[in-house]
């Protein structure tokens, strides 16, 4: 059976972008793939984490996946740094990969900015991290972004290197899955840059565990131009923030831009904007019910992970132990 892996930072305020672009999709994938799903905690130490909240913000993560449909009894839902192999396989890959390629990666320079010198080891080198999280399950696809891309052919790189260097065929060539249209939502207030949980303003995004209130507040605040809804999805050129409402709308209901738009046709948006409350409402309520019920009994949460991540490790550790003899190292 196909396998895929994907994993999620627990650094809080998961928001709508995160459920259309990645969460539902995951749900979705349930059906015809061997799904594991991560919240990975290794990744999110490479920046400054104050410890309480990182414990805090897994459990959330994993309380809104849980709450948004995956099912554990047929994914593996798990915290990275309940299985140790992501760490040791990481070292090999860090032993692999080149300087160069490394240097050619834009998440680092755009997370480090201008305090380069002063970021941490572990922010330059994460992207072999997450090579080992995908190869350490030799999963087969990974749904990505777009800005997801460059990390993954990192990850082919090394897994190319690695069968070449050793004369195998150990790790496969995974596969990107870049599912659907509307998987880039934007910022509420400025349509030309993605919604983000970093965001200072909490007005920017639509949070997985905001109230109907605060939904219908936060979308009727968001930026829109003086023109009305055109009829067809041409006529949102040059219109940021019309196209990210209208896309939102787009996906929350299953549906193509170009049909929202012959149905709202010349409507105004404070008309189109209570319909996109109300359907963003019917959508998060039951999620945001759930997870608040399973952030209640936080025991479950941590069972339900530390279940997932046994059996995440009856599978990684045969391949951690095959990648070990092969480079040569002895072991009990």
């Amino acid at each position: 059976m196909k396998r895929i892996f994907s994993g999620v930072q627990p650094t809080g305020n998961l928001h709508l972008g995160n459920y259309l672009g990645a969460i539902r999709n995951w749900v979705r994938l349930q059906a015809d793939y061997e799904c594991l799903y991560c919240v990975v905690d290794l990744h999110a130490i490479t920046m400054p984490q104050d410890p309480v909240a990182l414990k805090n913000a897994t459990r959330e993560v994993a309380a809104s996946l849980l709450a948004a449909g995956i099912d554990p009894a047929h994914s593996i839902v798990f915290n990275q740094s309940q299985v140790g192999a992501h760490a040791e396989l990481a070292w090999i890959f860090n032993c692999i990969a080149r300087i160069g390629w490394l240097n050619r990666m834009t998440q680092f320079k755009e997370k480090a900015g201008k305090q380069r010198d002063s970021a941490s080891a572990g922010l330059y080198i994460y992207p072999n991290l997450m090579a080992a999280d995908i190869l350490l399950y030799k999963a087969t696809h990974v749904p990505v972004g777009e800005d997801q891309k460059q990390h993954l052919e990192l990850t082919r790189q090394i897994a190319g290197s690695f069968n070449s260097t050793y004369g195998v065929e150990l790790f496969p060539m995974v596969e990107p899955l870049i599912l659907g249209a509307a998987t880039r939502v934007m910022n509420l207030r400025d349509g030309t840059k993605k919604m983000s949980k970093s965001d200072a303003s909490d007005f920017t995004r639509i949070n997985l565990t905001d109230s109907p209130d605060a939904i219908v507040q936060k979308i009727r605040k968001a930026k829109t131009d003086p023109n009305p809804l055109p009829e067809a999805a041409q006529g949102l050129e040059e219109r940021p923030e019309a196209a990210n409402l209208i896309g939102i709308f787009a996906a929350l209901s299953d549906d193509s831009v170009e049909s929202v738009c012959r149905r709202f046709a010349g409507a105004q948006f404070s008309a189109f904007k209570e319909q996109l409350a109300t359907l963003a409402i019917d959508t998060l309520a039951p999620i945001t019910g759930e997870m608040r019920r399973l952030l209640a009994d936080v025991s479950y949460i941590d069972r339900t992970l530390r279940e997932g991540a046994e059996k995440a490790r009856a599978i990684a550790d045969p391949i951690l132990r095959e990648t070990q003899s092969i480079v040569g190292f002895l072991r009990p």
